[in-house]
C-alpha cells in the first residue's frame, strides 16, 4: 500500500489521518527523509509495499529510535564560518544534509562546555548524548545544540520557572536535576528528558514528530507553539532560539555564542 505526500503533509499528520502510529510509518519508509517531503512523493504505508523507497533521502531521517542506530553521527561538513541571519520558514533555512559533521560540532561545542563543567561531566553529557540518539532517533547534533542552547553545556545549571518547572542541561519540561551523588544516571536522565520527553511534556522526539522537520521542532521545544511563517517568532519565548541553533548546527561561530 502507498500514499501521495499531499500540501501540508508531515509524517506525524499522515499518522493521525489514517490511524497508524509515526514509528510504524518510519520503520515502513527508511530511505525517506521526513523533513525533506515533497508534494506528489510516495511512500510506503505499513503492512504492504516495497520498503526500499526512492523519496528523497538528503539529510537523517528522524526518530528510527530503537534499532541502536546514533542517527546524524557519519556524514556533514567540516563547518565553520560566521553568523547567518536565517529567517522565515522552516524552507528557509539549512537543510539537514548541509550541517556540520557531529565531530566537527563536538570538538567546537566541547570546549564550550568545560568552562563550567569538568572533563569527566562533559564526557559523561557525550555518551549520553549519543545513548539518547540510538534510543530516540534523534540526530545527534541536534540533541547538542539544544544542549547548549539551554544550558551551555552546564551540568548544575538552575531551573528557570514561568510557569513550569524546566530544569536541567535541557531545561526540560518537570524533569530531573543534576544529582552529584549520581553525575552518569544523572546526566543521562537529564539528556533523556529534553530529548524523549517527560510525563509532563514533550520532548524532541514528539515535536520532530508532530512538525516534521527540526526547525519548527526546536521552535515548539522553546516556545510551546509555532508561527510557521517566521520561526523568529518568539511566540512568548526567545525569538533567535531557531537562527541560533541554525547557525550551530552549521558550525558558525559569533561573538558571545
Amino acid at each position: 500500500m502507498s500514499y501521495t505526500i499531499q500540501s501540508g503533509d508531515t509524517f506525524w499528520a499522515i499518522a493521525q489521518k489514517l490511524g497508524i502510529t509515526v514509528d510504524a510509518l518510519q520503520a515502513a519508509n527508511p530511505g525517506v527523509n521526513p523533513t525533506t517531503l515533497q508534494v506528489g512523493q510516495t511512500i510506503n504505508l505499513p503492512g504492504g509495499g516495497n520498503n526500499n523507497n526512492g523519496g528523497n533521502g538528503s539529510g537523517p531521517s528522524p526518530s528510527q529510535g530503537g534499532d541502536g542506530k546514533i542517527v546524524g553521527a557519519e556524514g556533514g561538513s567540516n563547518g565553520g564560518g560566521d553568523f547567518v541571519p536565517y529567517a522565515g520558514p522552516a524552507s528557509a533555512y539549512p537543510n539537514p544534509s548541509q550541517w556540520a559533521s557531529y565531530s566537527a560540532l563536538w570538538a567546537q561545542n566541547s570546549r564550550l562546555m568545560k568552562f563550567n563543567s569538568s572533563d569527566a561531566e562533559v564526557e559523561l553529557i557525550h555518551r549520553a548524548i549519543e545513548t539518547v540518539s540510538a534510543s530516540s532517533g534523534v540526530d545527534v547534533r541536534a540533541i547538542l545544540v539544544i544542549i547548549v542552547q539551554e544550558s551551555g553545556g552546564n551540568v548544575r545549571v538552575g531551573s528557570t520557572n514561568n510557569g513550569v518547572h524546566n530544569p536541567g542541561l535541557m531545561q526540560s519540561h518537570n524533569g530531573v536535576s543534576f544529582n552529584p551523588a549520581d553525575p552518569e544516571g544523572s546526566i543521562l536522565q537529564m539528556v533523556r528528558d529534553g530529548t524523549e520527553g517527560t510525563r509532563d511534556g514533550d520532548g524532541l522526539k514528539q515535536l520532530l514528530a508532530r512538525y516534521g522537520n527540526y526547525y519548527e521542532a526546536f521552535r515548539g521545544y522553546n516556545s510551546g507553539s509555532v508561527n510557521k511563517s517566521d520561526l523568529n517568532d518568539p511566540v512568548g519565548a526567545t525569538g533567535n532560539y531557531v537562527q541560533k541553533a541554525a547557525n550551530r548546527l552549521m558550525g558558525h561561530s559569533w561573538p558571545g555564542m
